[in-house]
């Protein structure tokens, strides 16, 4: 049996680490994210990837990458990797949709708060030496009405932690959503902004939001006014930002994202935000908390192992979700391939052909894509398996003794 190897990147949570070594993984660790020629040179001989979000997996990554057979982004987003190569590569892909949600609207909730008191303001003046006690511009957020432009998991959770401070919350979301509370769902993202004294973005990475707040929705934004943005760099105009922070007409802003981040802890940093008052600006931490990193590195590392050893796809990311118990004395093959008539019966054919019985299978397709997982007795060696794998339906076939 082949002895798996990982390579884990940009300082996963040593959890992790213990759980695929405790599994006779090898793990290689790297602190920092990779550029694209570098993972390619690391990637001989990995069959498990980690990364988060600075690391970016593309399609000529993935071509090369002839070893790796699943891929975890200890993260929320997966803008970062290449979906459909990973695919049509056979590489599956786990994310961490929920670990990190509490942390990242806590923070979102403490900026709220310290914009809307202008503490940034004060701190500066009192570490400078000034005593400038003043009410002026400093409000309580109880009354307050709440922008929430993405009602997911973050934004749900933010919506009753908002209003459980007694904020008012409107919401905008281009899928239909349930209102939580007493939150009301704006028909437009104008309607929001023309409403909102505070504004927050909780959007995905999806390419269509690139740019998706700039010159006209800042214009749009009532006077004096907060933003924030703690989803994705890319989906905010840094510029248009600044302008109107220095014009006036929005009183601070919280950013914890940028569209170019840089690649390890230590490196410089640039940004048209630097610098402006009442701004807070954090390096991309929203859930880089312990317990977030804690449940995340458990989490993904969990679906990593439960695809290496079992199989399973549950909560996959590009692949259908398959999840079969193991049937012991039997091996397990599991099939990516091509979703399209006779497929299955050409699969279990050539397994009948070889005396081999099929004790059980569950399939699940999705698309243009099918994923088997099949339990079989008898003789299975890799001539088997390499028969499957020329078969023209075939993505990837990948044996898993018992």
């Amino acid at each position: 049996m082949t002895q798996l190897r990982a390579l884990l990147l940009e300082g996963i949570h040593p959890v992790a680490v213990e759980l695929l070594s405790a599994a006779g993984i090898t793990v290689e660790l790297e602190r920092r994210a990779l550029s694209e020629d570098e993972l390619v040179g690391r990637l001989e001989g990995v069959h498990l990837l980690g990364i988060r979000s600075g690391t970016h997996v593309t399609a000529e990554v993935l071509a090369k990458a002839a070893d790796l057979r699943v891929l975890g982004a200890f993260c929320i987003g997966t803008n970062q990797i290449d979906l459909h190569a990973a695919t049509e590569h056979g590489v599956a892909v786990f994310n961490a949709p929920f670990s990190n949600t509490r942390s990242v609207v806590e923070l979102a909730l403490a900026e709220i708060i310290a914009l809307t008191r202008r503490l940034t303001v004060q701190d500066d003046a009192m570490h400078a030496g000034r005593w400038e006690k003043s009410a002026k511009g400093s409000h309580e957020v109880r009354g307050r009405r709440l922008g929430i432009v993405g009602y997911g998991n973050i934004g749900t959770q933010l919506s009753v932690l908002a209003e459980a401070l007694g904020m008012q919350v409107l919401f905008y979301d281009t899928a239909d959503r349930l209102a939580l509370g007493n939150a009301r769902r704006c028909a437009t993202l104008d309607e929001l902004l023309g409403e909102a004294d505070v504004v927050t973005l909780h959007v995905d990475g999806r390419p269509g939001n690139s740019g998706l707040f700039g010159e006209e929705q800042f214009a749009t934004m009532l006077p004096g006014s907060i933003f924030l943005n703690l989803s994705r760099g890319f989906v905010v105009d840094h510029a248009a930002l600044r302008a109107h922070i220095e014009s006036g007409h929005l009183a601070g802003a919280a950013v914890d994202v940028f569209p170019s981040e840089p690649a390890a802890a230590g490196d410089p940093f640039e940004s048209d935000l630097r610098g402006l008052p009442n701004v807070i600006l954090t390096p991309h931490v929203g859930g880089s908390t312990e317990e977030a990193q804690t449940d995340i590195g458990d989490f993904v590392a969990g679906k990593l192992l439960d695809y290496v050893r079992e199989g399973s796809t549950a909560l996959s990311v590009n692949l259908p979700g398959v999840r079969l118990p193991r049937l012991e004395g039997t091996c397990r093959l599991l099939l990516l391939h091509r979703n399209q008539p006779g497929a299955m019966a050409h699969f279990n054919s050539a397994l009948a052909d070889r005396g081999l019985n099929v004790e059980q299978q569950s399939l699940s397709t999705a698309g243009t894509m099918g994923f088997a997982v099949t339990d079989v007795r008898g003789a299975l060696n890799e001539d088997v398996v390499d028969e499957l794998r020329a078969m023209a339906e075939t993505v990837r076939v990948d044996l898993l003794p018992g």
